[in-house]
C-alpha cells in the first residue's frame, strides 16, 4: 500500500527523460539503463507514481553509472497514480495494482535478465515498490533487496526474508515509522545467517 507521504508529494512525470531507453522486458515496458552486457543487474521498483518520474529515472541512471544494468518496469501498465485527475479513485487503483500482482509481474522480468546472462540480481523498491521487493526477498529469484521508505510491510513478510536485505526508513513516515523499522531490525537480527542493514534516513532542512 502507498504511504500518505507519497500521495502528498507527486513527482513530475517525464516519459522522455533519462539516459536510458524504454524497452520491453518480461512483457512490460521497462526503462533500461547501463551496460547491456553487465552480469550485475538491479530491478528498480517505483512508488505509485511509476517509472516515468524524472527523479526516479535519474536514480536509475546513477546506479547504472556504478556498473549495473538497471531495469525499471512499468508495473502499472501506463496507469500510475494521477492526482491531477479529480475522478481518481485511490481504492480502486490499489485494487487493480496490488503488490501481489507486482510480485508476479516481476518474475518474467527477472527471467529475461537471466536469459541475458545476468548472474546476480538485486531489487530496490520505493514505498509500493518496497512491498514488492520484500516479497521477492522471500524467494530465490534475487540475491539482495533494498526497501526504501517501504509501504505497509508485515512482521510475517520480514520473517520470510531469505536473502541479504537493507531497510532504509524515512525520518517521517506514517506507514512505516522509525519504531517499526527498528522492530524489523530486531526480527532480522534473530536470523544469524542473514546479512542485513536497517537505517533511518534523516533529511536536513
Amino acid at each position: 500500500m502507498a504511504s500518505s507521504q507519497c500521495l502528498e508529494n507527486p513527482p513530475t512525470l517525464t516519459p522522455t527523460c533519462g539516459a536510458g531507453t524504454v524497452q520491453v522486458s518480461g512483457g512490460l515496458n521497462t526503462y533500461v539503463t547501463g551496460l547491456s552486457d553487465s552480469k550485475l543487474a538491479i530491478l528498480l521498483i517505483s512508488d505509485v507514481f511509476g517509472y516515468e518520474a524524472a527523479l526516479f529515472r535519474k536514480l536509475a541512471d546513477k546506479l547504472a553509472a556504478a556498473g549495473f544494468l538497471v531495469v525499471a518496469p512499468d508495473f502499472f501498465y501506463g496507469d500510475p497514480v494521477d492526482l491531477s485527475n479529480p475522478q481518481f479513485d485511490r481504492d480502486a487503483w490499489m485494487k487493480a495494482h496490488n503488490t501481489d500482482k507486482g510480485y508476479e509481474d516481476a518474475k518474467p522480468v527477472i527471467a529475461a535478465l537471466r536469459r541475458k546472462g545476468v548472474s546476480a540480481i538485486g531489487a530496490a523498491g520505493f514505498c509500493w515498490g518496497g512491498k514488492v521487493a520484500v516479497q521477492l526477498a522471500s524467494s530465490d529469484d534475487i540475491q539482495a533487496a533494498v526497501l526504501l521508505h517501504p509501504g505497509l510491510i508485515t512482521d510475517d513478510e520480514i520473517n520470510e526474508v531469505r536473502i541479504p536485505v537493507a531497510i532504509l526508513g524515512a525520518e517521517i513516515d506514517h506507514a512505516t515509522p522509525p519504531e517499526q523499522v527498528k522492530h524489523f531490525g530486531e526480527i532480522l537480527s534473530s536470523k544469524s545467517e542473514l546479512a542485513f542493514n536497517v537505517e533511518r534516513i534523516i533529511v536536513q532542512q
